[in-house]
């Protein structure tokens, strides 16, 4: 299954007590705030509620379910009878489609909103099967059934659409379900594009509707599609211009194909509509992207004021909040992510080696730093001191694999088989060290990026074109380089790395080529970069 947020099971325990919502549920910005405008859902429920019944699902069609869950209330103060209002309260229950493991307390919300809709009963056939769909993911807190809870939602969904093929948010729903059953290791990226056919023809015609854009953007969330998804960021974020996530999600595309500036742009709004909202962890996720972007461009300062901020904002950060798009966990992502980024990336091995370790209830975030602090130690020449953050990665990987969170036991072993292979080549085995990390980076071409983060602290491709120069293979590390520049364009040490392999290997055009590249991308640094002084010296 796809993962954007993925959530261990012991932290997961947490995210369904509304007590501890880090979120207002106080009243949300007005109707055009949020993309009203572009929704139209009908139901059986009281006319005069049309209109809050539109909002709600705007809301959740921006994944800022505790203000979904308050607008659906709304609706039910005013209208008991309206099932599909509990309905909605059930799909926000269940939160972003993408994240992992539900807890059996998040379970349990979301199965009692279906009963109630079940009890309240619908007058139409059409609501009945919206409610008997969403009963599908609810039936039990097994994390080993949840992908088959998905599939039988995406199945009834499908069973809804071809039975009322005119109701036009039942395919959007239907194509986020089919989406959400994507699995990473598909790179045919089969169900993707089945849920872009689905929504590309309809936002043509409803370009206004908040969901169209948001699911667009998430269907072609990966490199060789996001391209696609161009139209849909640029158009996302004025749609509901209130809403944090809306104002995050475009930096998706943006990243993915190597737009630093916009990205910067669209994620400083976010981080700033978060705040007011006291949404400390969308606040956070927002930052790690803004920072890593700022990495991209050589504005060291930029990233520096960025960190700092986060640093701010990780003490006042509730781990256990619920009711938005990046709930706790992304937060803590964020905050271990954005201090190891800016070490890496600016090749500060020693500073990296230097970072504070951030235990963590969630495995996957502390293994972060493991592994910065690893890569740094031998980098920096002292490999031994990386065996300790080694060991670490090998516990935090074994964790994950207990609670049965596939996906990220097997990126923290990627995490940990980079670190080895750096080490051993430190070590002065360079042909074995080389081996090591060329299987890393072919286990991480298999799998993708969480939309947890930016990008990869380090992509392992990217390393191994490194290592090749190091060793003295520059004709070698330069296939690698073209390669990564290629499925992450646009990043500063990619296309450096791309430059020196080439004018190592004699090959002055294509360096020059990824000189002039890398000194467009970084037109406006705000460091003096050695790297960058390099390049101007050579393409003169």
């Amino acid at each position: 299954m796809k993962l954007v947020i993925g959530l261990t099971l012991s932290f997961a325990l947490a995210l369904a007590a509304p007590a501890r919502a880090q979120q207002h549920e106080h009243a949300a910005a007005g109707s055009d705030e949020v993309g009203t405008a572009g929704v139209s859902f009908q139901t059986s429920c009281a006319p005069a509620l049309r209109q809050d019944f539109n909002r709600a699902v705007a809301l959740l069609h921006s994944f800022w379910f505790a203000q979904a869950i308050t607008a659906f209330n709304g609706v039910l103060e005013k209208d008991p009878s309206c099932a599909m209002a509990h309905w909605g309260i059930a799909l926000s229950r269940w939160g972003n489609p993408f994240a992992g493991l539900r807890a059996p307390q998040q379970i349990t919300l979301g199965r009692e909103a279906v009963q109630k809709a079940q009890t309240t009963g619908s007058p139409t056939p059409r609501e009945r099967a919206y409610i008997a769909a969403a009963a599908a993911l609810f039936t039990d807190g097994d994390a080993a059934t949840q992908r088959a809870r998905t599939l039988a939602y995406e199945q009834g969904m499908e069973r809804l659409v071809k039975e009322y093929p005119a109701d036009m948010e039942g395919r959007i729903f239907y194509a986020l379900a089919v989406n959400q059953t994507a699995l990473a290791s598909d790179k045919n990226y089969t169900q993707q594009l089945k849920a872009a056919a689905i929504l590309e023809p309809l936002f043509k015609e409803h370009p206004k509707h908040p969901g169209l854009a948001h699911y667009i953007i998430h269907a072609y969330d990966h490199p060789p599609l996001a391209e696609k998804a161009l139209q849909a960021a640029r158009s996302y974020a004025s749609l509901a211009p209130s809403v944090p996530h809306a104002l995050h999600m475009p930096s998706h595309t943006f990243t993915r194909v190597g737009l630093w500036k916009e990205s910067i742009e669209t994620n400083r709004r976010s981080a700033e509509a978060a705040r007011k909202e006291n949404a400390t962890s969308e606040e956070l996720h927002a930052m790690d992207y803004q920072a890593y972007a700022y990495l991209q461009i050589a504005q060291d300062a930029a990233a520096r004021r960025v960190a700092d901020e986060a640093t701010a904002a990780a003490a006042r950060l509730d781990v256990n909040a619920t009711g938005v798009a990046a709930p706790g966990v992304a937060g803590l992502y964020a905050a271990s992510a954005i201090p190891s980024r800016y070490a890496l990336e600016r090749g500060a091995w020693a500073e990296a080696a230097a970072l504070p370790v951030r235990p963590a209830n969630t495995p996957y975030t502390e293994a972060i730093t493991h592994f910065a602090r690893a890569i740094g130690a031998a980098r920096s020449g002292n490999p031994k001191a990386a065996a300790a953050d080694i060991e670490r990665l090998a516990a935090l990987r074994d964790t994950l694999k207990t609670m049965q969170d596939a996906y990220w036991a097997e990126q923290v072993d990627i995490q940990r088989q980079i670190a080895i292979a750096w080490t051993t080549f430190a070590e002065g085995d360079q042909a074995r060290g080389i081996d090591e990390l060329r299987a890393a980076a072919k286990a991480e071409d298999g799998t993708d990026k969480s939309a947890v983060s930016p990008g990869p602290l380090a992509p392992a491709r990217e390393l191994l074109g490194y290592m090749l120069l190091e060793a003295g293979r520059p004709a070698e590390a330069l296939i690698e380089f073209e390669a990564t520049t290629k499925k992450e364009p646009n990043r500063f040490r990619g296309l450096y790395g791309a430059g020196r392999a080439a004018e190592a290997a004699g090959q002055r055009a294509k360096a020059v080529a990824f000189y002039q590249q890398l000194l467009q991308v970084a037109s406006e640094p705000d460091t003096s970069r050695p790297e960058l002084q390099h390049a101007r010296t050579f393409v003169k």
